[in-house]
């Protein structure tokens, strides 16, 4: 299978999950930090602080990068790095480090892909508030500005903000990720003020910078688990909750109403919308980028004794399936599929499903896959090999499925593999591996797999090896 001339291969990856360096610089102290520093918070009590050692081996990752040929390159900007307090003057340190970062990248030939906002809000402004108050969206405009007057000539493609789901609902509404508050009508607000900070954040780019401008969104097809109305209508709320909560927004101007319907029966609101709003988060985007890890099967909690005797593997009780609104709703597994160490599903037909709809249903916009990739129990093996045939595979087939989308007329232009190396993998730690790059934490050396030859050959080809 190949793909269309100038097609991006990339990979990517995360300032906080790579750099390290937290203390070095002028860096200020974002949500991560505090959080992972928190007893019981991430698995082993693992923290950044440290992560892959990118900010002091960032010209051996060029070199790495340039090695394994890629045409871009996907990375994030540490708000706290560039501003400490989340407000206030730059920090010439920072802006430094991200100028020679892509600059680097451009001498080797690879397209700088910049992700403004990837989790790392600066304590300061949680402090005052954080994402559920509208001040915050109004300080990543002033940032992103600082970073657009330092980088804007040499990026080629902005993505705004990374994710805002997880953001949103696993930093406010779970707790399981920073800031680790748990108040679903906290939860509802950030999200209306992350993808106001977008709107705001795009007018700034669309100003100061020639180079095209999108969001991220993590997205997934929702499955019913039956036929029966019940699982369909769980299907529903799911979508509803992960995927048209962010999409009806950038793409239609307007929140969904069925979701907020259902908000609404669990006491929640969307209260924090201003006249003006939607029309910033809905200016049209040069592209959409797509993160794509799986696909979820749901059904409705009144009916888990029926998913369980259709071979489901069925949750204790309701999970809540990813949004405030979701009222009744559980995800089931498939325990024919193969999983990730992450026990995540591995469903590429999902992602051919995804792409299309994304055509079909929202937007004529370019799509990029942003992120995929999967993460499994690698080692070095006695010769200091490390061979990863799972992940082989996974991408195999994964990007074989973005080349049925194409085929099918959907105009998708990237692919970037999640990761270009190990690294801190959130709240799990550095438990998870996900990278094409083997990283031996107590050195910070870099190991190739074999994943990283077979995506080498790949790009050289422009086709499925």
């Amino acid at each position: 299978m190949s793909f269309p001339e100038g097609f991006l291969w990339g990979a990517a990856t995360a300032a906080y999950q790579v750099e390290g360096a937290v203390h070095e610089g002028g860096r200020g102290v974002s949500i991560w930090d505090t959080f992972s520093h928190a007893p019981g918070r991430t698995k082993n009590g693992d923290n950044g602080d440290v992560a892959c050692r990118h900010y002091e081996r960032m010209d051996e990752d060029l070199d790495l990068i340039a090695e394994l040929g890629l045409k871009a390159y996907r990375f994030s900007v540490a708000w706290p790095r560039v501003q400490p307090e989340g407000k206030g003057p730059a920090n010439q340190a920072g802006l430094d480090f991200y100028r020679r970062l892509v600059e680097g990248l451009r001498r080797r030939g690879v397209v700088p892909v910049a992700t403004l906002y990837h989790w790392d809000l600066p304590q300061a402004l949680e402090d005052t508030g954080g994402w559920p108050v509208r001040d915050t969206a109004e300080r990543f405009a002033e940032y992103v500005e600082m970073v657009a007057s330092a980088i804007g000539d040499q990026v080629g493609l902005w993505v705004t903000l990374n994710e805002p789901w997880c953001s949103a609902w696993l930093g406010y509404g779970t707790g399981e990720h920073a800031p680790g508050r748990s108040d679903l009508q906290l939860s509802l607000r950030a999200t209306h003020n992350l993808l106001l900070a977008h709107g705001l954040g795009a007018q700034v780019l669309r100003r100061d910078s020639r180079a095209p401008v999108g969001i991220t969104l993590n997205l997934a097809p929702q499955i019913p688990a039956s036929e029966h109305e019940l699982d369909v209508e769980a299907a529903r709320r799911a979508d509803g909750g992960l995927n048209r909560m962010y999409l009806g927004p950038v793409f239609k101007g307007a929140y969904p109403e069925d979701v907020l319907d259902l908000a609404a029966q669990g006491g929640l609101s969307l209260d924090n919308v201003e006249e003006g709003d939607m029309a910033l988060v809905s200016a049209p985007v040069d592209f959409l980028g797509v993160n794509y890890y799986m696909t979820w099967v749901v059904a409705s909690t009144e009916r888990l004794a029926e998913a369980r005797q259709a071979g489901y593997v069925v949750p204790d009780g309701p999970n809540g399936a990813g949004s405030p609104a979701a009222l009744g709703v559980a995800m089931v597994g498939r325990p024919w599929l193969q999983r990730t160490a992450t026990g995540w599903e591995v469903d590429p037909s999902g992602l051919t499903a995804l792409l299309v709809r994304l055509r079909d249903e929202y937007t004529p916009a370019p799509l990029y896959v942003t992120e995929n990739g999967a993460a499994f129990y690698d080692y070095r093996g006695p010769e200091g090999a490390v061979h990863d045939p799972e992940r082989v595979s996974y991408l195999r087939e994964h990007i074989g499925a973005v080349g049925e989308a194409v085929r099918a007329g959907v105009d998708v232009r990237g692919y970037f593999v999640w990761s270009l190396m190990d690294n801190f993998e959130w709240a799990q730690g550095y438990s998870m591996r996900f990278g094409l790059t083997f990283v031996d934490y107590p050195t910070s050396e870099r190991v190739k797999k074999d994943s990283f030859s077979w995506y080498q050959r790949l790009i050289a080809a422009n086709g499925i090896p």
